[in-house]
């Protein structure tokens, strides 16, 4: 059954041009699947599987207390898996067929309060380039709300200081304005930074350099994250995203309008962004009972 795995493996690669993270989590959860086949359910055929056989995997995981995320992405690695199968001619039935998935749990996104979002941002020493280019960074991130990954694969063309805005090429090329405070970082760091990351041998179109002057990776910001937040004394659990989170948050309750919210987060669909609604009035009902004499 490995081989069938390699297979699918390959289609997703050269057929679908899937991700590799994704593909990396087909496989991982295709072979916890397999696993449980072979050594729970004595299954030692694909074309042998029944529903009933997912269905007591399915009860195996949530057992082991994985949460509604995790065997929905396991349902749908399963299901991609058996239809592949189904096509390739490699099963003759598709037992994933009426399986199915669980309703997600929405948890709020953990933000920064505005004090705590200033602290972050001033906690960079700018006294040399390498806190330049972090102030640079955390500015832009909270200033447009951008994705990690979008972050670090900006290139310099893409910022537009005169202008005032940054043209992201994520999964949806968009036009987002940045306030001064962004762009007076980002300048600082074009004209005193960034230069002492190149040599004349090397140039790198990318935007956000690391020490050798090549583009910075998403591991490589994680870890300047980390390590300003300890620093600025921050104990709330800070990801990459939560500035994106503290971004969409802060600008709701000030009164933006959901819809620019939406465009400039590049979502697909608005009931993503409207979770950000749910965050502000969570904040007003804590307000509320903190502040109403009759709360």
């Amino acid at each position: 059954m490995d081989e069938q795995i390699k297979d699918f493996m390959d289609y997703l690669t050269v057929e679908k041009g899937s991700a590799k993270n994704t593909i990396m989590a087909y496989e991982r959860d295709l072979k916890n699947y397999l696993h449980y086949l072979i050594n729970v359910e004595s299954v030692h055929s694909l074309n042998d599987v029944q529903r009933v056989h997912i269905v007591h995997f399915l009860r195996f995981l949530k057992e082991q207390g994985k949460s509604s995320k995790t065997l929905a992405r396991h349902i749908a690695s399963v299901r991609a898996f058996h239809q592949f199968l189904l096509r390739a001619k490699a099963t003759d039935q598709d037992p994933s067929v009426q399986i199915e998935t669980p309703r997600l749990e929405r948890s709020l996104p953990n933000v920064l309060s505005l004090q705590e979002v200033e602290i972050l941002l001033d906690a960079p020493n700018t006294q040399d380039h390498f806190g330049i280019r972090d102030k640079a960074m955390l500015e832009l991130l909270y200033a447009t709300g951008i994705r990690v990954s979008e972050l670090i694969g900006l290139e310099i063309d893409n910022i537009q200081l005169t202008m005032g805005f940054v043209r992201c090429n994520g999964n949806k090329e968009r036009i987002i304005p940045i306030g001064r405070a962004a762009a007076d970082a980002i300048k600082h760091y074009l004209e005193d930074g960034r230069p002492r990351f190149t040599s004349a041998k090397q140039q790198d179109h990318a935007l956000f350099l690391n020490h050798q002057g090549k583009q910075l990776t998403r591991q490589g910001f994680w870890k300047i994250l980390k390590r300003l937040a300890r620093e600025a004394g921050i104990d709330k659990e800070l990801t990459p995203h939560t500035l994106r989170h503290s971004f969409a948050t802060h600008l709701l309750e000030n009164g933006a309008d959901l819809r620019a919210v939406q465009e400039m987060l590049g979502h697909a669909d608005i009931s993503t962004t409207q979770i950000y609604t749910h965050v502000s009035k969570t904040k007003l009902k804590d307000v509320y009972s903190k502040f109403h004499p009759r709360a």
